[in-house]
C-alpha cells in the first residue's frame, strides 16, 4: 500500500469505471483523480500511469477529527486476496497519523469487509452533513462509521 501519485490518476479513473458501471460507485470525472490524488492509497501500480492498480481508496478530512473514505475498490482479479484489508488498514494508520477520530463511508453493498474492520451502522444524520447530503438515497448506500483509536 502506498499514496497515489499523479500518475496514478488515469489508473485510478479506469479502475473506477466497472464499479461505476455495475451502480457501487458514483461517477467521478478523469479530473478528479488528478485534483485528489492525494487523498488516494494503491495498491499496485508499480507501472508508470497508474498501470497495474490492484485497488485503491480515498480518505478526505471533513472538519475536526473527522474524515470519510470513499471509492473504495478492488480490482475483480484481485478480490478475495486481502488487497481490500490491506487498504482498510493502511486508511486507518494514515487517519490516526492525521489526528482522526471517526471515519464514515457508504456502501451499496453488503458492508461485510467494513464490519469485519470495526465499522458499526448508523443514521446518515450522524455523518458530515455536507458528505451525508450528497448521498443518492436512490442507491441504498448503508452508512458506517468507525471510532479511529
Amino acid at each position: 500500500m502506498r499514496p497515489a501519485r499523479l500518475r496514478d490518476a488515469a489508473g485510478l479513473h479506469a479502475l473506477s469505471r466497472a464499479f461505476v458501471r455495475s451502480g457501487a460507485l458514483r461517477a467521478r470525472p478523469a479530473d478528479h483523480y488528478l485534483d485528489h490524488v492525494g487523498e488516494f492509497l494503491v495498491a499496485g501500480g508499480g507501472g508508470g500511469a497508474g498501470e497495474g492498480l490492484h485497488g485503491c481508496l480515498a480518505l478526505r478530512a471533513e472538519g475536526p477529527a473527522t474524515a470519510v473514505l470513499y471509492n473504495f475498490c478492488v480490482a475483480p482479479g484481485s478480490q478475495g486476496r486481502g488487497v481490500g484489508s490491506l487498504l482498510l488498514s493502511a486508511a486507518y494508520a494514515r487517519a490516526r497519523r492525521c489526528g482522526v477520530r471517526v471515519m464514515f463511508t457508504a456502501t451499496t453493498g453488503s458492508a461485510a469487509l467494513f464490519l469485519r474492520h470495526g465499522f458499526v451502522p448508523c443514521a446518515p444524520a450522524d455523518a458530515p452533513a455536507g458528505w451525508a447530503a450528497a448521498l443518492d438515497p436512490d442507491r441504498g448506500s448503508r452508512v458506517l462509521r468507525l471510532t479511529v483509536r
